[in-house]
């Protein structure tokens, strides 16, 4: 195909030492309006009277549904905790309630589709050395005013795992990332250590097949980023964002990433695609 890699050497070296690489620019002005726009048309049209799953990555568990598993290949739309009342009406305007939509813009959505079949694309991830790769999740996060949720410490290898582990996390900020309105923390280096625990899903639903460690928050550092700037992160790396109580909205669009040439990916997943996603090329 021809695919050169678009990463320098030092980058490669910073990633694989620190687990994350932020690329600034790496989006321009144009492909973050079109996807913005778009959510803006996508969240006007969406009746949320039918549907009212909440997402929380606290208590997955009792939160999964069967919506949130047929998502993997639809566009979806999942509400903050704090969205709805005592009463069971949303506090404020859905627009502003909203967690995430997701799980499959990448394939759906020409604007976001877009994005993520370019050639800076594919040639970061030939930098990374996939072979086959595939987007198998991709998600726009809100991040909203006041109640934009905490994002707990976890690796994305836990959720998206493959043997040998594969999955890389691309996460492209749509608007400024500050610690104020919950931008990314992380353990430089912590994906050293490997994989601590796999979210496995059961006739039950899913569950974590151990606790999770306790981490020192001092050992996080913040990852603040303008507009446009892609952080790259590794399957393995522990990383969080607190919640979101400036009065700015904080929206990124994150995909993730396995191989699928050289590993398989677990059957006990929470993602079980009816038709496997299509190659973002072969080399």
């Amino acid at each position: 195909m021809g695919i050169v890699g678009n990463l320098s050497s030092d980058q490669l070296q910073s990633f694989h030492s620190q687990g994350f690489l932020v690329i600034e620019s790496f989006a321009s002005p144009e492909e973050i309006d079109a996807m913005m726009k778009r959510m803006e048309q996508l969240l006007d049209e969406f009746d949320y009277s039918s549907t009212a799953s909440i997402f929380s990555t606290k208590n997955q568990q009792k939160l999964t549904d069967n919506y949130f598993f047929e998502s993997a290949e639809n566009v979806s739309f999942f509400f903050e905790e704090k969205a709805f009342g005592d009463d069971g009406n949303l506090k404020q305007p859905k627009q502003l309630s909203i967690n995430k939509v997701g799980h499959a813009l990448n394939e759906i959505e020409p604007a976001f589709k877009k994005f993520s079949s370019s050639e800076k694309f594919s040639s970061l991830l030939f930098s990374l050395a996939y072979k086959r790769p595939v987007i198998i999740q991709s998600m726009y996060i809100f991040k909203q005013p006041g109640i934009g949720g905490e994002v707990v410490p976890h690796q994305d290898n836990s959720f998206l795992y493959t043997e040998p582990t594969t999955c890389t996390g691309l996460w492209l900020a749509l608007e400024d990332a500050t610690i104020i309105n919950g931008c990314i923390w992380a353990i430089p280096g912590s994906q050293k250590n490997g994989l601590v625990r796999r979210m496995v899903r059961g006739e039950g639903g899913v569950s974590f097949d151990r606790p999770s460690p306790t981490y020192n928050q001092n050992d996080f550092v913040p990852i603040e980023v303008k507009a446009g700037s892609l952080v790259v992160i590794h399957g393995d790396l522990i990383h969080q964002s607190f919640e979101n109580q400036s009065s700015k909205s904080r929206h990124a669009y994150s995909l993730h990433v396995v191989d699928t040439d050289g590993c398989k990916w677990a059957p006990d997943n929470w993602i079980r695609r009816k038709v496997e996603p299509e190659p973002i090329y072969v080399s």
